[in-house]
């Protein structure tokens, strides 16, 4: 049977549920859809991520990812207290353990004055003692607005929101668009389940991004990697090691803030990510592979100018990925008296890296425009915190860009 909507959003994470969610209160009168390939939202970066509401202290000030992160987070926040969805503002704290990270961290915490966050305070060795007990630095920043949240039950709310506002809105699980047509009336999906026809269309496609802008006509100079991030739980025995959130001093070389400790909002505690190509964009296993990623991967020209540039880099997160032992030794850096018997079991998740033709990685979000679409191509962290802000930008985009 086929199906008729004024707006379809193809991607049912965060961001594409945010921004259906948005649109629908924007314009209440309009047929909204998610279409979402799996068999239920949030299956791949938003439901594998750390869970971190993060704060807005990293990022380039007058960026869209400093100005929606901040936005978002007050909104996201504020969404979860109406809707009882899990989450607690518990606040982090980032350490430096070497000297040669403090004009780093002065930077960090410079950036976060300029994009507004609050709660910011610069700690020496004995308040970071005083917050994490057994955690060592020299120096450090206490971020009191960073928290904890269930991001895929705040994806699932918001895909029961947008049903519940339009009677004939709704979320099309199972629903893989395989190609893009145009006709006079706008846009007709084809999917495993037949046909979709939509006045409009969103892209959030994630991982798939950049093949679905080329499956609808558009041109581009960039390319999606997938990096996989290793994460271990805390045993039961070792858990009592981190009391809230503990994330080191990132190297501004790289996109990834490195492994850090987190408390989930079901109690357990997470260490990591690491940052490791992958030869399947999702592919969670470390030896899992599929040649259509691989070879799109590797006749991209800005993979091996990356390549180039990064390889020590990525040598060492190889290592680690294989060896439980180099990562216990990066933990360990944050919290000496950690031990392997600490690390129980372990989970990954994998994140979308935008990467140009030119072998630089695209840091802030990009979004497209072509004839009846927009296409989100780069929605990388603090996408997930910022979603909503996303979402207002992208209704307001789609008002103009659609005359809405």
């Amino acid at each position: 049977m086929e199906k008729h909507f004024d707006i379809v959003i193809v991607g049912g994470g965060i961001v594409g549920a945010a921004t259906a969610y948005k649109l629908q209160l924007a314009f209440p009168e309009k047929s909204i859809a998610i279409l979402e390939k799996e068999a239920r939202l949030a299956n791949h970066q938003t439901g594998n991520n750390s869970g971190v509401i993060h704060s807005g202290i990293y990022y380039k000030p007058g960026s869209y990812k400093a100005k929606t992160c901040v936005d978002g987070r007050r909104e996201l926040v504020a969404f979860a207290k109406e809707f009882n969805i899990s989450h607690d503002i518990c606040g982090k704290i980032i350490v430096a353990t070497d000297e040669s990270e403090l004009p780093n961290l002065e930077t960090i915490r410079e950036r976060g004055i300029a994009n507004g966050v609050e709660e910011i305070e610069k700690i020496g060795p004995q308040h970071i003692k005083e917050i994490e007990p057994h955690c060592a630095g020299i120096a450090g920043i206490r971020v009191g607005c960073t928290g904890i949240i269930d991001f895929r039950a705040t994806t699932e709310k918001f895909g029961e929101l947008l049903e519940a506002k339009h009677p004939s809105s709704r979320v099309l699980l199972k629903h893989e668009v395989l190609d893009v047509a145009q006709n006079a009336n706008g846009t007709e999906l084809i999917t495993n389940q037949g046909k979709v026809h939509a006045k409009h269309v969103i892209y959030c496609g994630g991982l798939q991004a950049d093949r679905l802008a080329k499956t609808d006509g558009v041109k581009l100079d960039m390319s999606i990697l997938g990096f996989r991030g290793d994460y271990y739980e805390l045993s039961e025995m070792g858990k009592h090691k981190v009391k809230n959130l503990i994330y080191p001093v990132p190297n501004p070389k790289f996109p990834f803030l490195g492994v850090h400790f987190t408390r989930m909002t079901d109690g357990s505690v997470e260490c990591g990510p690491n940052a490791v190509f992958v030869f399947k964009r999702e592919g969670y296993g470390k030896t899992d592979f599929s040649f259509k990623d691989t070879a799109d991967a590797l006749t991209f020209p800005g993979t091996w100018k990356f390549f180039a540039k990064h390889w020590r880099f990525g040598v060492e997160e190889y290592r680690r990925a294989f060896s439980k032992s180099l990562f216990l030794s990066q933990l360990q850096r944050l919290i000496p008296d950690l031990e392997m018997n600490d690390l129980a079991h372990e989970r990954a998740g994998v994140r979308a890296m935008a990467l140009a033709d030119t072998g630089e990685m695209i840091d802030d979000f990009k979004l497209e425009y072509k004839r009846n679409s927009i296409h989100v191509l780069n929605a990388p962290s603090p996408a997930a915190t910022a979603c909503l802000s996303i979402g207002n930008e992208v209704a307001k985009m789609a008002k103009d860009h659609f005359n809405l």
